[in-house]
């Protein structure tokens, strides 16, 4: 019988991981503070600096406010991000590789450990990368409506892990969606529906505290003085909903091996796993 590895990631995972700590370890070693500010104003994403792309007077008229109320740091932040007024389009997918402290680097790794390697296993890296890169943007779409003219800049990959996230959600409640990741071919559950997924009891629990843990720490996690600056929890959300509803775009067909052994069938006599 073939043994699993004790630690089965595959390599795209391990390959983010790695390229998450990497940024932040040079950012938190080998550059002054100076240089990455310049950093963050360069590739991490400002709501503020997109808007200003289509509505330059609304932008003009926050500065005119945040300047006449004294508040200088506010200003002059404002300014700095804002930078020559380009939308510097890269920066929606770009900011999910920067992270504040290494406590949020490693939670983020930890749980697309977790949760990216059933998803990468399932359809590949490519597609995992597309996945990755279309929850990080939609997380920084969801985040600038609630925030058009915020220049407070948005970092960490929060928004493509809860595409994992909800991505896994779609299949592994299913019988055999948590095995076989040494083997594609193992197991290869369909997808659960929406109308199957709100009656599973095991699906809507994780829902449920999905939602509101994200929102509950999202709204009280600086003023009790959990994380020193505002959690973007509408990012979140963003990131989440679109690793749940593309994925099924993203999916490939069972292996015929799947689609053909007795082992692979899922019927309802089947034991949950």
């Amino acid at each position: 019988m073939k043994r699993e590895p004790l630690f089965n990631v595959p390599a795209i995972v391990l390959a983010i991981v790695a390229a998450l700590v990497a940024v932040h370890g040079w950012r938190e070693y080998f550059v002054s503070d100076d240089f990455d500010a310049h950093l963050l104003a360069w590739f991490a994403f400002a709501p503020g600096r997109l808007t200003y792309l289509f509505d330059p007077d609304g932008v003009a008229a926050v500065l005119s406010a945040l300047g006449a109320t004294g508040d200088a740091d506010d200003f002059n932040n404002a300014r700095f991000f804002l930078g020559d007024g380009s939308p510097e389009w890269w920066t929606p997918l770009t900011y999910s590789f920067l992270h504040a402290n290494w406590a949020h680097c490693g939670v983020n790794s930890i749980w697309l450990v977790a949760f990216g390697s059933p998803v990468a296993k399932r359809i590949g890296a490519a597609r995992f990368l597309a996945l990755f890169a279309a929850a990080a943007i939609a997380g920084a779409a969801l985040h600038w409506l609630f925030h058009r003219f915020d220049f407070a800049p948005v970092i960490g990959a929060s928004a493509a892990v809860s595409g994992a996230m909800a991505a896994a959600c779609r299949f592994i409640f299913q019988p055999g969606g948590m095995v076989g990741f040494g083997d594609p071919a193992a197991a290869h559950p369909p997808l659960v529906s929406l109308p199957e997924l709100a009656r599973d009891g095991r699906a809507v629990l994780f829902l449920i505290f999905w939602f509101g843990g994200n929102l509950v720490f999202g709204l009280l996690s600086q003023p009790l003085g959990i994380t020193p600056g505002p959690v973007a929890w509408e990012a979140h959300v963003g990131g989440f909903l679109a690793g749940f509803l593309l994925f099924p775009l993203l999916d490939p067909p069972a292996p015929p091996e799947v689609a053909t052994t007795p082992a692979a069938e899922t019927g309802p006599d089947q034991p949950a796993v």
